[in-house]
């Protein structure tokens, strides 16, 4: 594939990253910026909680349409056209305790201060709340492989380096008010300031009137806690932005041209919006997304800690499923528990065994193919090919697991596995499956397993199902012991109203699930004489 036949195609996709990159390259005809700097990327992230999915996929996403937008103007990672940054609200006064951390009478009695200035919970080694959240969050970014910058608004507001954006704040100060003050409640619009005071008091971050005394040299005015009427300034790390002032004074600085966020900052969005323009500013382009639900249909939450973390789906999971999951229909809600792991996996395989074979402009509408360049991989994207299959699917490896029950471990499924595609087939993705599949397995399927006594006509066809296995060798492939299961199960003297049924009566009777794999497959793993094995012992269930 040369570059130029990748730009022409990119440029013409229909595949939602490209879509999103187009409004870029018509902010940017020439695929810069007028000024020659790179097109700036950026994510959000409130350290208010413990980083989730949720947060993961803005980055991933965000990522996403970052390496399409290097593809329409023909540029690699390394070329520096653009960047990405991970922004950290760390700024931002603690307002509530969340529910999913320890030590809560610690985060209670420093309720107001700025995230980056409560002390640190968790027993780690970072100085504060907002440090270990952030920790936490860079942590999976790395793992992943993203090229991202991080920047927290502690460090720019405390060093002074949004001290020229917000001394424009305060110039701007009665128009901002003019936009914000319509949208609020009549009660609130009493105590607003799009300027929050840091108390010289108690270092917490106010919620007061503030009257700008002199807007170039940044002070402010306001009545502390205490009643004391105090003249500071707001510079230096002495004030916080309210939050879509803040937003809107992020993109100014920071000359941000591209973030998406959720549906619930839809409002926020558009303020934000008419603000940075009141700065000199103009809003960046950006995509909004639906959110993720948990398993009861509710919104995912930092603080109540619902839904899953990004460790859970990767003991249970791939990280390139999780990225799998998350990359379609970004405009439509999506449920995240762990039954919608194991479906992951395997679909994230079948895309990308497709790859290798598809003409230019499919690739570019496969989720393997953008997977593949968001941590930089743009050779993996270009020439994909050897390597990139499986030999069993994750479903088959749940199964295998499952039978193993209690006795299954990591070695067990390992040794099923080099006997029937041999130990050099046994590739790392594959090992990360298999310890993966011992997990889940032990914590969702084995509790759930039943297996059930085969009715007289079930029995019938399992003995005639034994029967032949009786006189197969362990090496008979797994096609051929397909097509013996499916002539039993459409044998008439045995009843079943459908194939369906066949397989359902095995699932339920050898298993004790209500679905499960292809049969051959399952049994040329498993083995002959170990598959006679469970029949014998669903046959003394009669």
């Amino acid at each position: 594939m040369s570059m130029t036949d990748l730009i022409a195609a990119a440029r013409v996709s229909k595949a939602w990253p490209f879509q999103e990159a187009q409004r870029l390259l018509k902010r940017y005809p020439d695929g810069a910026k007028p000024d020659g700097s790179p097109v700036l990327f950026e994510t959000g992230y409130g350290p208010s909680g413990l980083p989730h999915i949720g947060t993961f996929q803005e980055v991933l996403r965000t990522t996403l349409v970052r390496r399409a937008f290097e593809a329409m103007i023909g540029a690699r990672p390394e070329d520096g056209k653009t960047r990405l940054v991970a922004f950290s609200d760390d700024m931002d006064g603690l307002r509530k305790v969340p529910d999913n951390v320890p030590n809560q009478q610690l985060l209670q009695e420093n309720l107001h201060l700025p995230l980056s200035r409560v002390p640190n919970p968790f027993d780690s080694a970072h100085d504060s709340f907002a440090a270990h959240n952030n920790a936490m969050l860079r942590e999976f970014l790395d793992r992943f492989g993203f090229h991202y910058e991080f920047v927290s608004a502690s460090d720019r507001y405390n060093s002074g380096a949004f001290d020229d954006a917000l001394r424009q704040v305060l110039r701007k100060n009665r128009q901002i008010l003019d936009i914000m003050l319509p949208t609020l409640r009549e009660e609130r619009r009493q105590t607003y300031s799009p300027v929050l005071p840091v108390s010289p008091q108690t270092g917490r971050v106010l919620q007061v009137p503030v009257e700008v005394v002199d807007a170039e040299a940044g002070t402010i005015r306001f009545t502390d806690e205490d009643g004391t009427v105090v003249e500071q300034s707001a510079l230096g790390g002495m004030s916080k932005l309210q939050w879509k002032v803040d937003w809107a004074m992020r993109w100014y600085a920071l000359g941000v041209d591209y973030e998406m966020y959720g549906k619930d900052l839809t409002d926020s969005g558009v303020q934000s919006g008419k603000i940075v323009q009141v700065l000199g500013g103009r809003k960046p382009e950006g995509l909004i997304y639906e959110l993720f639900l948990d398993e009861k249909g509710e919104k995912i939450s930092k603080s109540k800690g619902n839904g899953l973390t990004i460790d859970e789906w990767l003991t249970y999971g791939s990280k390139e499923s999780l990225g799998f999951y998350i990359f379609p229909n970004p405009k439509s809600a999506k449920q995240l528990h762990v039954g919608v792991i194991p479906r992951a996996v395997d679909d994230y395989w079948q895309f990308r065994e497709r790859l290798a074979e598809q003409e230019l402009d499919k690739q570019l509408g496969n989720p393997g193919w953008h997977l593949a360049r968001a941590n930089g991989g743009f050779e993996a994207a270009e020439a994909p090919g050897a390597g990139d299959s499986l030999p069993v699917t994750y479903g088959l490896l749940l199964n295998l697991a499952s039978v193993l029950g209690a006795e299954a471990s990591e070695a067990s499924l390992r040794d099923y596995l080099a006997s029937y595609i041999g130990a050099d087939s046994i590739t790392p993705e594959l090992e990360v499956l298999i310890g993966t599949a011992v997990a889940y397995t032990r914590d969702y399927i084995v509790p759930t397993l039943n297996k059930r006594a085969p009715t007289a006509n079930e029995a019938e066809a399992l003995r005639a199902l034994d029967s032949y296995l009786a006189q197969a060798d362990e090496g008979t492939s797994a096609e051929d012991l397909q097509t013996q299961v499916y002539e039993i199960g459409k044998r008439e003297e045995y009843g079943f109203a459908s194939l369906r049924d066949w397989f359902k009566a095995l699932y339920q009777t050898l298993l004790g699930s209500e679905q499960g794999p292809r049969m051959g497959s399952f049994i040329a793993l498993y083995g002959v004489a170990n598959t006679r094995k469970l029949i014998a012992e669903a046959l003394g269930r009669v």
